[in-house]
């Protein structure tokens, strides 16, 4: 499996904005090595960073992008499905039994949901209340995402063991915005390259380890 170490920093000395870098997000390792698993296609610049304290997990996606399409009308959580997004899917063990999913836009507007192996999606679950602060920007260059997880909430939902916390990590990048009825056009991008021959996160060869140190 693929592993991105992730480093400690103080408590109380990152402050999440959704923009501007803040100084302490340098302590963070870069990652860089996404993929379209499923085209011949270069992926434009996405950097995946964490970091974490005593209390939470910290997590922050810088996506290039000129033209970011994200699809608003109720501005309901399920019209991230139709945007310009990036995903953070936690599992318990690689059974899938349940894992659960952040798909997240540059309006800061989280999908959250739980589900079970396989495609067994239950959209009105929500991550625990007041242990996931999010904040995001968009600019003519793509757009921030940053996220703060409460440590205690991993714990508890059983996907933070010995340090570790097995992830997946992708984007769907949308290329055009749904007309009429029809689904938006979206391309899929991850760290991991699943073992599938059609685009598909929701299994266990799309996740890798993000281990605390």
């Amino acid at each position: 499996m693929k592993t991105y170490k992730v480093n400690k920093i103080k408590n109380d000395c990152l402050n999440i904005t959704g923009g501007e870098m803040h100084p302490v997000w340098e302590m963070a390792n870069i990652n860089q090595d996404f993929n379209y698993p499923w085209e011949d296609n270069k992926v434009s610049s996405m950097i995946f960073r964490a970091l974490y304290d005593e209390k939470n997990f910290y997590f922050r996606f810088d996506v290039e992008e000129e033209n970011v399409l994200t699809f608003v009308d109720q501005n309901h959580k399920m019209e991230v499905v139709d945007s310009d997004r990036v995903e953070i899917f936690f599992r318990r063990d690689k059974e899938l039994t349940p894992y659960y999913c952040l798909e997240m836009d540059a309006h800061a507007r989280v999908l959250d949901y739980v589900a079970n192996y396989y495609r067994k999606f239950d959209f009105v679950w929500q991550w625990p209340a007041d242990k996931l602060q999010v904040k995001a920007s968009k600019s003519s260059k793509g757009y921030v995402f940053e996220g703060a997880i409460d440590l205690s909430s991993l714990k508890e939902l059983g996907l933070l063991n010995n340090n570790t916390l097995e992830a997946g990590l992708y984007r769907g990048h949308c290329m055009a915005l749904p007309a009429d009825e029809k689904e938006a056009d979206l391309r899929w991008i991850s760290w991991v390259k699943p073992d599938a021959e059609e685009p598909d996160f929701h299994i266990p060869s799309s996740f890798g380890k993000l281990i605390l140190r």
